[in-house]
């Protein structure tokens, strides 16, 4: 028999509220940890969750391929003002805690790798676990490749669910685009994944393929819509983008192809060096094994809502406690 799979990608989830949410720091802290406990009891109930899974992240070994990668945000950090400083460092601690009560005083599996990233966890998890349904908890436009009949996406911030039928909003209603003022159609992940490939990701520090390059081409100029119509066959149009050569800032020559595999390989999250699959499989292996069995959740979670003031959840507890008191069951 199938289960459906909650998968919360906890820091995203938690931090990205962080800042669309007005107020003290108090206040902040208390509503980012409440998007993700009402996230996570929504996406339980509507999709009739079975087991919950919270995804943490430790030191990506991208950057050992790549040594760029989220570069900007350590320059970031290092810029601070003494006020920003103090909130990252309350929100931090905050974290910490909260981190320390799902994985202690809670039925909700934790899983964390020193050198692994959450989403590969993430996609290591739906992997492992072909013929079930999984609803991802996060706001990471990444997770769009992973799409597919048995995968959603919701965003507890944006309350917007991504399925490969279309984006619904929290009523299940087609979310419209503003541009066309029509329903958003469905993603497709090969192309999103494609696309990011060639352009990058500022937000990740990952340097495009092939700067400039246009979605649709021209009577002179293939575009990326043609090459990835030829990706199967790589004939004329993918040999033409793929072979181009550009020159950077600082007069380094650049093969669009070459790019686009180091891209690919920081991007595709099916597409992991052979030994990190290996330590996604050891790591969902081995914390599966601990057979986890915690008893008096719902004590325990009133406690913790009482430490931050979350008095609309503790009103209602029981619908709370419920995804993180269930245990995982091995088939």
């Amino acid at each position: 028999m199938s289960k459906t799979y909650i998968l919360v990608d906890t820091a995203n989830t938690f931090f990205r509220a962080r800042h669309v949410i007005r107020g003290s720091l108090e206040d902040k802290v208390g509503m980012s940890l409440q998007t993700v406990f009402m996230s996570v009891r929504k996406a339980w109930r509507e999709f009739k969750g079975d087991h919950v899974i919270f995804f943490l992240g430790g030191r990506s070994w991208r950057k050992d391929h790549y040594p760029p990668y989220k570069r900007q945000r350590t320059e970031a950090r290092a810029a601070q003002s003494p006020r920003e400083a103090e909130e990252d460092r309350v929100f931090w601690e905050t974290f910490d805690q909260f981190k320390d009560f799902i994985t202690a005083k809670t039925n909700a599996t934790v899983l964390q790798h020193k050198q692994l990233e959450a989403d590969d966890l993430i996609a290591g998890w739906i992997q492992s676990h072909p013929n079930d349904t999984h609803v991802i908890i996060s706001t990471d436009g990444d997770f769009a490749q992973l799409i597919a009949p048995n995968v959603k996406q919701y965003n507890g911030v944006m309350t917007v669910t991504t399925t490969h039928e279309g984006y619904f909003d929290e009523k299940g209603k087609y979310v419209v685009d503003k541009k066309t003022s029509l329903p958003k159609g469905p993603p497709d992940p090969e192309w999103l994944l494609f696309e990011k490939c060639m352009r990058g990701d500022t937000s990740d520090n990952i340097f495009s393929a092939y700067p400039g390059v246009r979605e649709k081409g021209t009577k002179n100029k293939v575009g990326l819509r043609e090459a990835f119509a030829d990706r199967e066959s790589k004939g004329y149009s993918w040999n033409n983008l793929m072979l181009q050569k550009w020159v950077d800032h600082e007069g380094v020559e650049h093969r669009v192809l070459d790019d686009y595999h180091r891209n690919k390989l920081l991007c595709d999250l099916t597409a992991q060096p052979e030994e990190i699959r290996k330590l996604i499989k050891e790591a969902i292996e081995d914390e599966l094994a601990k057979e986890k069995s915690i008893s008096q959740v719902g004590v325990r979670f009133l406690k913790f809502c009482a430490e931050y003031d979350l008095q609309k959840i503790s009103e209602q507890v029981q619908s709370y406690v419920e995804p993180l008191n269930a245990r995982y069951i091995s088939l």
